[in-house]
């Protein structure tokens, strides 16, 4: 997801810097007063669709006009505040925050995270001091396993994708809910201790091809996957 709450992509490979997969959530959306904007205010992020690779930046979203934009990576920067997080993000120019303003409707701008800041990850819940995570919501990983939501699934009368729960790591082959149980994972060469259950807000009610909001699966997820801090699917891994 190289921008924050906008369109992911799927890939069977990746490779990881210290914040986690190279070039996810790289790219946050902010208002005017430099708070981070999400799905959860603007449904309509789910149809923005970007392209990214080292040196430039491409967002596509339904009757505007695709933009490609270099990637500006020093420059202006400003305070971008991601729940208590104050964070630096350098702006990416006014040509593509009146893009963003326009499709969102609104006054807004792209920053990127540069390279030599750290966020780190919640010190009770990082098992490294040098633990770090980029503008994701607090971890650099998310994972779920096809049997969890083949489970969700069957006690909803439409299933959903996966693209719902916008996890970047999806594995199979187990039982539904595994990652739950699991202290670590091994994916190739590199090993994610799991630090705690990711709690679903909104954002998984949101149709992500269109941004039609309704109330699934949350009505359903809140019968079974209840917990003191809210409702759970998928599990948050640092690696």
């Amino acid at each position: 997801y190289p921008i924050k709450s906008c369109k992911g992509w799927s890939i069977e490979s990746a490779e990881l810097n210290n914040r986690g997969i190279i070039h996810d959530r790289e790219f946050l959306v902010v208002d005017a007063s430099n708070k981070f904007v999400t799905q959860r205010e603007a449904a309509r992020m789910a149809l923005i669709r970007p392209y990214v690779n080292d040196v430039s930046l491409r967002v596509e979203a339904p009757s505007m006009r695709p933009f490609t934009v270099p990637i500006a990576k020093e420059g202006q920067t400003l305070d971008a505040i991601v729940w208590d997080d104050k964070c630096v993000g350098v702006d990416q120019g006014e040509e593509i925050a009146k893009w963003f303003s326009e499709f969102l409707e609104g006054s807004f701008r792209l920053v990127l995270m540069p390279a030599h800041f750290v966020r780190k990850v919640n010190p009770k819940y990082a098992k490294h001091q040098e633990d770090q995570v980029g503008f994701a919501d607090a971890y650099p990983c998310l994972l779920i396993s096809e049997e969890s939501l083949a489970d969700l699934n069957s006690r909803l009368r439409e299933p959903l994708p996966m693209d719902r729960f916008r996890p970047n790591i999806v594995i199979s082959g187990s039982v539904p809910y595994i990652e739950d149980s699991l202290k670590s994972v091994r994916i190739g060469e590199v090993v994610f201790d799991v630090v705690r259950p990711c709690v679903r807000c909104v954002i998984t009610t949101i149709d992500q091809s269109t941004g039609v909001q309704g109330k699934e699966p949350l009505a359903t997820l809140a019968k079974y996957r209840k917990t003191k801090k809210g409702v759970i699917f998928g599990q948050n891994i640092v690696h």
